[in-house]
């Protein structure tokens, strides 16, 4: 099972579209993919049409019943979506809780990726999806994960959001091995000064981790959404699904077969 977690520590830059078209993109191309969306708000989980508020079992159990969770109970927690083997680990509000009742308990940053580790063998890839804070459940995020996809809206205020995620994942570090992440350049547009200098900055800074292209703005994500279904499936050729497979494919040669 190859685990990738999409984060920044700033709202708004496309990590929510990012883990949807990946994870649709992967499962078009005949893999089993889990999504995990951990952000106490939700968006991945509303995005499929699943109502957070109504849940009886979430992402929030994984984390309450700790080392206690069984196999068949995370796959009950489990959401199909409108995409062949495409399923989801939704969000609740409740994790909105989680640092308050758990952030002083020790043992606390492996609790997803150990409950990932029963399931290894139901799917190929589990895509992430994070909270724009540091805590609990951003630690398990990058804790479970192989790679961080950094998604970085092309304008300078993203920067300053990109730096404390680096800065995060180098106090997470310690005495291990770095983490591996790849930066990607989103929501760009070349008709803006802002735009072209964001990326040229990137580019500069931190050179051979920012993914070689960039995923333009796409009017069609947004109606994606509206329709509760991954871009691919709903325009199958918008220019943001083309960058998207273009970055899949890229992706995929820096990660062993699943």
């Amino acid at each position: 099972m190859v685990i990738w977690t999409v984060a920044n520590q700033k709202g708004g830059v496309g990590k929510t579209t990012t883990t949807v078209t990946l994870g649709g993109l992967l499962a078009e191309r005949g893999h089993r993919v889990l999504l995990v969306d951990t952000d106490p708000h939700a968006s991945l989980t509303y995005y499929f049409g699943i109502d957070a508020e109504e849940l009886e079992v979430s992402v929030f159990d994984i984390f309450m019943r700790g080392k206690q969770i069984t196999r068949e109970e995370i796959l009950q927690s489990l959401c199909p979506t409108q995409a062949e083997g495409l399923d989801i680990l939704p969000a609740s509000m409740s994790l909105a809780t989680l640092d308050r009742a758990m952030g002083n308990k020790g043992g606390m940053g492996l609790l997803l990726k150990k409950a990932l580790q029963l399931i290894d063998a139901d799917y190929d890839y589990v895509l992430i999806d994070c909270p724009p804070v540091m805590g609990v459940l951003m630690v398990n995020a990058l804790a479970a994960c192989q790679r961080v996809l950094i998604p970085v809206q092309t304008e300078f205020l993203a920067l300053k959001g990109l730096e404390r995620m680096i800065a995060t994942m180098a106090l997470m570090r310690g005495s291990k091995q770095a983490l591996s992440y790849t930066i990607i350049a989103t929501m760009y547009d070349k008709r803006t000064r802002a735009s072209l200098e964001a990326y040229k900055a990137l580019k500069e800074t931190y050179q051979d981790q920012v993914w070689s292209s960039v995923v333009p703005i796409d009017t069609k994500f947004r109606d994606a959404s509206l329709a509760q279904t991954p871009p691919h499936m709903f325009a199958s050729n918008a220019r943001g699904v083309f960058a998207y497979n273009t970055l899949l494919t890229y992706l995929l040669q820096l990660t062993p077969e699943a």
